[in-house]
């Protein structure tokens, strides 16, 4: 669903949500060039803004509140994930009923948060996430984009949700879909997480295009391959649980082929020259055992998913 920004005289950006509670959480960590006139820009458009100061060893505490918000100081880091659930617990204490999730570093538009809470105010949508590859005007690094839609891929077999921008750190929420994502993801796995919970939860997912600036002060926190990895790592283990046949089942077939090739292949040998060739005996029967256990456990991990989910209706 792609909805376009609202106009400057729209009654959204004046109300601020026509009369609704908007909450805005914004995950900094040494963040005291941009953090500022981040909130400055973002207390326009919500009722409260929460600044999550995630050990920073610089001034962002200080200049957020100064700026207005409310800050909540973690005595050290312990990433974007548990940051983030942490303030979604003082976001029901506010009774939000909507909550923006934006990024404390400068790269995102605080202006177009009305376009991201409109589908929510409308109710077409629980979850909307703000999709750079869908404004053509972004400039994002080609490095950038092939990651991205790699891991794009990644969520879509993880949550069976197509999205554009499956690592968004700019989107809205609804107090329903607050209230029922219950996950724990930690480190950078948050955005494909929630997308995995809230699809299989039954709610509406949304995207609308936003711009996004990559020359700001700090950049990324994280090194790009190290950050893709080690979300990368957290689908692999969603898909690992939501779809073990796909994850161990496969794997396992595909070495049983190859296990099956070679033993026809130490026999061909065995009958050409009267030759047994035990190294390639000894790997044919790796590969058929590895197979074959990857395939077992993909059968009973099923099992167990499949129980599960019979039980939790």
């Amino acid at each position: 669903m792609i909805i376009t920004t609202l106009s400057e005289d729209s009654p959204a950006l004046h109300q601020k949500g026509a009369g609704k509670n908007i909450v805005a959480i914004i995950p900094a960590y040494n963040e005291e060039l941009a953090i500022g006139s981040t909130v400055i820009r973002t207390r326009q458009f919500v009722n409260t803004v929460i600044v999550i100061d995630d050990g920073s060893l610089d001034m962002t505490s200080t200049i957020a509140e100064h700026a207005g918000a409310e800050v909540i100081r973690l005595s050290k880091n312990h990433g974007k994930a548990y940051a983030v659930l942490r303030r979604f617990d003082r976001a029901r204490l506010l009774n939000a009923d909507i909550v923006v999730m934006l990024d404390g570093d400068g790269q995102h538009h605080p202006e177009e948060i009305p376009s991201i809470v409109s589908p929510i105010l409308k109710d077409e949508a629980d979850l909307v996430i703000g999709s750079r590859f869908q404004n053509g005007k972004n400039k994002i690094p080609f490095y950038r984009t092939i990651g991205q839609k790699n891991l794009d891929r990644m969520t879509k077999i993880a949550s069976s949700c197509k999205v554009t921008d499956s690592q968004s750190g700019f989107r809205a929420i609804s107090s329903k879909a607050m209230n029922c994502f219950t996950a724990e993801p930690t480190g950078y796995g948050i955005e494909s997480v929630m997308i995995s919970h809230m699809s299989d939860n039954g709610m509406r997912i949304a995207e609308i295009p936003i711009s996004v600036e990559y020359e700001v002060p700090h950049k990324h926190k994280k090194n790009f391959f190290t950050h893709g990895m080690a979300v990368l790592s957290n689908l692999v283990g969603i898909i690992g649980y939501r779809r073990p046949l796909l994850t161990f089942g496969i794997p396992g077939s595909v070495m049983i082929v190859i296990g099956t090739y070679l033993t026809f292949w130490a026999l061909s040998e065995y009958t050409t020259y009267g030759v047994l060739t035990y190294s390639l005996t000894a790997v044919s029967g790796v590969f058929l055992l590895l197979g074959l256990m990857l395939i077992n456990t993909a059968l009973v991990l099923n099992s167990i998913v499949q129980l599960m989910q019979n039980v939790q209706r």
